[in-house]
């Protein structure tokens, strides 16, 4: 990339018309992510076909695996995009390429961290969520092979956010399109056993994720070393300072305690309703993956904002950079509160993707009904919560992801173990959270948190 391309689109963060430039810089992402996601709805829907037993099991482990790409794409990863957007800001590439070096050690250890966190307590934690001896087995088949390769997937994370830091959405984009034209037939290969390879069920489809984040790294790593991106890996740039760790883990550290209050909620929910049944469980699998989805549809258009905010909160144009924040949490929220009206009304449009028992879909149904109308406040909170990554403040949208944690969850278990209630009550107070979430995150902003 040219220097004076580098300052055009630098000018462009600065200068240009917020919304066509915001709806330019995310569209990619946003089609790419629910292209990206499409292949988890194909994942379930290749498992939902070996029974309700690896239904259950993936239900209990897709927590875990969201809260590591959470961490990775969006807490951490949203850092470096904002740590390297503000550098650029202040027109300081020597430090965005310093940057860039801390974000793959922080990826290094992170990637070792988890896979020795799963080999350790993984078994015990699946045990104290109180499901059955087969489920149990189904899921660590799948969960044994994807932590094994955490590392590549905490690389390519970080190195995707490198580069939508940098304002470069179109590769990472064009990255997740490609690995999911990939994945997708790969998978179902892999579990069913298509074209007389070994059907090997949940761990075919670990198998394959971690096959594709392989291929994604290598063309990721290249372009760094190539020398036309703003900011490129160069080893005269290597040296490890405190201050650009504590750069980057002041938003990250704090910023990960929202991906991880989110999935402790799904866990913590899946723990309480498997004790209604595999059916349930395997119900609130299903629809619990519907609002996972909503995480890479706001994604599409929070990683732009992580972009852009930061970028000008870096050249001190906080005005402009709050503009841009309300401009994509309204985007955010009216696509997913269409989303979630849709799910409410016809619930069946989901569900019968995946499952054609009655019990399972029955479940999953009277979640959409409570809970998909509220919808459009957890879009709108999370894109906040993606551009308050850019502004460097997200004490805010942490507490309102705790105060989340403690109405949907605390108030699930006291309607149903203390009260007695039954599914709907959990499903109420799911709702309640998300209303507290997205409400609390759009406040915090318009009270001038960035500002302070």
């Amino acid at each position: 990339m040219s220097t004076s391309h580098k300052q055009t689109l630098a000018q462009q963060m600065l200068e240009a018309p917020p919304l066509p430039l915001l709806l330019r810089l995310a569209t990619p992402n946003a089609m790419a992510f629910l292209v990206q996601a499409s292949v988890s709805m194909f994942e379930i829907g290749f498992i939902g076909q070996l029974g309700t037993v690896p239904l259950a099991g993936i239900a209990l482990m897709f927590p875990g695996l969201m809260l590591m790409q959470m961490l990775a794409n969006g807490a951490i990863g949203g850092a470096v995009s904002s740590a390297i957007a503000r550098a650029l800001g202040a027109e300081d590439t020597p430090q965005a390429e310093c940057m860039l070096w801390h974000a793959v050690v922080i990826a290094l250890v992170a990637g070792l961290f988890f896979s020795v966190a799963w080999f350790v307590f993984g078994g015990t934690v699946l045990t104290w969520m109180g499901a059955s001896e087969a489920v149990r087995e189904a899921a660590s088949g799948y969960a044994d092979v994807v932590f094994l390769g955490a590392t590549v997937i905490w690389l390519m994370a970080l190195l995707n956010s490198a580069f939508r830091g940098m304002g470069n959405m179109k590769l990472p984009s064009a990255l997740m399109v490609g690995s999911a034209l990939v994945q997708v037939p790969l998978s179902g290969a892999l579990v069913l056993g298509w074209f007389g390879l070994p059907s090997l069920g949940l761990s075919g489809a670990a198998i394959a994720l971690l096959a594709v984040a392989t291929g994604s790294l290598c063309v990721l790593l290249y372009r760094l070393q190539r020398g036309d991106a703003a900011v490129s890996l160069r080893r005269s740039a290597f040296a490890l300072r405190g201050s650009y760790f504590r750069d980057i883990f002041r938003v990250g550290a704090l910023a990960a305690l929202s991906p991880v209050f989110t999935v402790l909620t799904i866990s913590m929910i899946n723990a309480l309703v498997a004790n209604m049944g595999v059916a349930v469980l395997a119900g609130f699998g299903i629809v619990s993956r519907l609002e996972f989805l909503i995480v890479p549809m706001v994604f599409g258009i929070g990683a732009a904002m992580t972009a852009m905010v930061g970028t000008n909160v870096g050249a001190g144009k906080v005005a402009r950079a709050e503009h841009i924040g309300w401009l994509g949490g309204a985007c955010a929220a009216l696509i997913t509160g269409v989303a979630g009206v849709l799910f409410a009304v016809f619930p069946g449009l989901w569900l019968d993707l995946f499952t054609d028992d009655a019990d399972i879909a029955a479940a999953g149904a009277r979640y959409l009904r409570i809970v998909g109308p509220v919808f459009f406040l957890q879009g709108l909170g999370l894109s906040l919560y993606f551009a308050s990554q850019g502004a460097g403040k997200v004490f805010w949208p942490v507490v309102a992801t705790a105060l989340r944690f403690l109405l949907g969850v605390g108030g699930a278990y006291v309607a149903v173990r203390g009260l007695g209630y039954g599914l709907e009550a959990v499903y109420i107070c799911i709702a309640a959270g998300m209303l507290v979430y997205g409400s609390m995150t759009a406040a915090s902003l318009k009270l001038g948190a960035w500002r302070r």
